[in-house]
C-alpha cells in the first residue's frame, strides 16, 4: 500500500510551461465513490490502470494503485463510469527538487488548471514556484469526484463560477 500526501494549488500564470519535461494524456472516470474513498480507473498512452482511494488523513490518503488491461479500461469507462470523464493533459515540471504536476483540463472542464504535488510526509517543507496561486489541497470543489459531477451537471462558465 502506498500512502499518498500531496498538496494541490490553482496555476496562476503559464510559466511553468517552458519548464515542462514531459507531457501525458489522460482519461478517468469515477466508477465510485463512498463516505471513506473512491474507485477511478485512469488511461493514457502507455497505459490503463485500477485506482482505490481511501479516506483522508490530513492532506494525505491510502491508495491501492493496479495496471489493467486497456480493454477492460475502456469498457469500465463506457459501462460503468458516473458521468462524464475528465479529460486533461497533465505536464512534469520539475522544480526545487520535487516534481509538480500541472493538469490542464479539457471539454466540460477546460480552462481549469491545476498544479500538485507529492510529498513524503504532511509538514514535508517545499519550495513553492512562482506559477501557483491559491493553494487548494483542503477545498472539495477542487476533488476530482466534484469535477466530474461539475462537469456533468453544467456548462463551462457555471464550472469556472462555481470553483472561484
Amino acid at each position: 500500500m502506498r500512502f499518498e500526501v500531496e498538496r494541490k494549488f490553482l496555476v496562476s500564470h503559464d510559466g511553468w510551461r517552458p519548464r515542462a519535461v514531459r507531457r501525458r494524456r489522460l482519461r478517468d472516470g469515477l466508477i465510485g465513490q463512498f463516505p471513506a474513498g473512491k474507485v477511478r480507473v485512469r488511461l493514457d498512452d502507455d497505459g490503463a490502470w485500477l485506482t482505490v482511494k481511501g479516506p483522508r488523513v490530513g492532506i494525505g490518503r491510502p491508495e491501492f494503485e493496479y495496471a489493467i488491461p486497456r480493454e477492460d479500461a475502456e469498457a469500465m469507462m463506457r459501462g460503468l463510469c458516473a458521468g462524464d470523464l475528465i479529460e486533461k493533459t497533465r505536464y512534469e515540471v520539475p522544480h526545487a527538487g520535487l516534481t509538480w504536476e500541472v493538469d490542464v483540463y479539457e471539454g466540460s472542464l477546460a480552462g481549469i488548471v491545476l498544479a500538485e504535488v507529492e510529498l513524503d510526509h504532511d509538514d514535508q517543507p517545499f519550495e513553492a514556484p512562482d506559477w501557483t496561486g491559491r493553494e487548494v489541497t483542503g477545498d472539495p470543489r477542487f476533488r476530482q469526484a466534484t469535477l466530474l459531477r461539475l462537469g456533468a451537471e453544467a456548462g463551462r462558465r457555471e464550472i469556472l463560477a462555481a470553483l472561484g
